[in-house]
């Protein structure tokens, strides 16, 4: 018999091939890319001083932690902090955030990242929400804890109220110095400058002036000035961009008592309300008038002149408009193309289209009331007045966002963004420097005020660069929005000067329906409310 396999005892272990799989090397944990964001409300030297020490500071401390890597600097030197738009690199830090370039922004107080509270509450929201805490140093918030937002409201809440005590603070300030006669604007008209907190005039602008009154008494009209100054090229600045001159840039010279040496103070005002406006005082605020503050340019007998003058030629233009219907040659048949034509018929005055007055068989469109006309230009206006200004603005953003997007890719501006990313990288480097002990303090200043100044220059060139890129709807849209600001909230009748300044073209397009192309090609369409063959 064969040999009977065992039963107890250990069994013998048949031999395993086994390959060992190497534990992987412990990885480092991943370092939070950390950002500053510092602001200085002034342009001084002692401000832009602190500026940099602000920057030096931020490169010390994010370089000292272990786990913290330096993701950039944002930094807005001389701008206000009521606005986020006004902040080229408040802007910059928001979009690095969105591209996930940044974990974590560190901010001194919440009044260097923000003074208006409902702006303040939404940036650190949509931050929170793609997972970018803010670190308020003098608060001690951390907005990645759940309690940090409701703190945030409360600190941002103080600094809008400390934002606006500043600006009741000023226009205080302002009316004192208005009552007593020694106010000194922050701009002068064109002819004027201001040296020495002294208005002083301009002799080679003033001589522009003095022609400008001599023209208009010789019998030109505004427009034809405006005409001759384009032509000889003459640029006019109005707020802070140089312009071509427009009729009503003569008429705004031709009616200023800033020319006779007097000055007419609190002509606009700002809102209550953060972001501030500045707006038309139509009475809602004290005025002051104050006689010879500044040298005039032109004599008070040709000033008078020119106002009596002005006054005779609105009193004939109004007759002349009470003849001639603002709505001459605006009109126009979508069906056929042709223009539109006034008609009285027992008293009543209706608009219809030519080719239909010939023969209704060449063109079927009606014929339509004019006081349907105004009525539905009435509701096109109190919309754009209740409405016009976010859908404007969004607007003018778009046109700008598809012109920069057509822009960013020239060479010039590709050369420009090049120069800033290089003197960026150097500031970043004296700063890392000036960190190690490397470079003397006053050095140090004098480099980084150098460095900021090249910065700001080729941020300006590249601004310039971007707006010489405007195309007409850009301007127009600005120009419309500008014009909406200074227009009645109500108008409770069809105003021809009005309805000239917001319409280009109104396209009947039948059953009752008319097209308004406002100035800036934006095209509303409206009822009316009935149609007569």
């Amino acid at each position: 018999m064969g040999r009977q396999p065992q039963t107890s005892g250990s069994l013998a272990l048949e031999q395993k091939n086994v390959i060992v799989i190497e534990a992987a090397p412990r990885q480092e944990p991943e370092k939070l890319r950390v950002a500053a964001y510092c602001r200085v409300s002034s342009d001084s030297t002692d401000q832009l001083n602190s500026f940099m020490a602000q920057l030096n500071y931020y490169t010390t401390l994010i370089g000292s932690k272990e786990n913290w890597t330096l993701a950039d600097l944002y930094a807005d030197e001389g701008i206000t902090g009521t606005s986020a738009e006004k902040r080229p690199d408040f802007q910059r830090l928001l979009a690095d955030c969105r591209r996930g370039r940044v974990d974590k922004v560190l901010v001194k107080s919440v009044s260097r990242f923000a003074r208006n509270a409902r702006d303040c509450l939404s940036t650190i929201r949509e931050l929170k929400s793609i997972g970018v805490g803010v670190c308020f140093e003098e608060q001690h918030i951390d907005t990645s804890n759940m309690s940090g937002e409701l703190l945030t409201a409360v600190f941002a809440a103080m600094a809008q109220r400390e934002s606006q005590n500043i600006s009741e603070n000023m226009r205080w300030s302002y009316q004192v110095r208005m009552k007593g006669g020694t106010f000194l604007p922050a701009a002068v008209p064109f002819g004027y400058v201001l040296r020495d907190r002294k208005i002083e005039i301009d002799e080679e602008r003033a001589d522009i002036v003095r022609q400008i009154f001599r023209d208009y008494l010789a019998g030109q009209s505004m427009e034809e000035i405006a005409s001759r100054l384009n032509r000889e090229g003459v640029l006019v600045r109005i707020g802070k961009t140089d312009r071509q001159w427009a009729h009503t840039a003569v008429s705004y010279i031709l009616s200023n008592e800033r020319y006779i040496g007097d000055s007419l103070w609190q002509k606009t005002y700002a809102t209550d309300t953060l972001p501030t406006q500045q707006v038309k005082n139509h009475g809602e605020r004290e005025q002051y008038y104050a006689e010879a503050t500044h040298p005039p340019i032109i004599d008070r007998n040709t000033f008078q002149a020119v106002q009596e003058l002005k006054r005779r030629r609105s009193e004939q233009q109004g007759a002349r408009r009470r003849r001639s219907s603002p709505l001459k040659g605006m009109i126009f048949c979508e069906k056929c193309g042709a223009p539109y034509r006034e008609k009285v018929e027992n008293s009543k005055t209706f608009w219809v289209c030519y080719n239909h007055d010939r023969g209704k068989d060449i063109c079927l469109s009606g014929r339509i009331p004019e006081d349907e006309i105004h009525a539905a230009f009435l509701r096109v206006y109190h919309k754009l007045r209740l409405h016009g200004e976010p859908i404007l603005k969004q607007m003018l953003s778009d046109l700008q966002s598809v012109r920069e997007r057509r822009m960013l890719w020239s060479q010039d501006i590709v050369a420009l963004n090049q120069t800033i990313a290089d003197v960026s990288d150097q500031g970043r480097m004296l700063a890392d420097m000036n960190k190690c002990g490397l470079v003397d303090p006053d050095i140090f200043i004098s480099q980084s005020n150098e460095l900021a100044r090249q910065l700001r220059a080729a941020k300006q060139e590249k601004e310039r660069l971007l707006a010489d890129g405007d195309d007409d709807a850009i301007p127009r849209t600005r120009e419309l929005l500008e014009t909406l600001e200074t227009l009645p909230e109500f108008l409770p009748a069809f105003d021809g000067e009005i309805f000239a300044d917001l319409v280009e073209r109104i396209t009947a397009e039948g059953n009752g329906r008319l097209r308004f192309r406002l100035k800036n090609g934006l095209e509303l369409t409206e009822t009316t409310e009935r149609s007569v063959r």
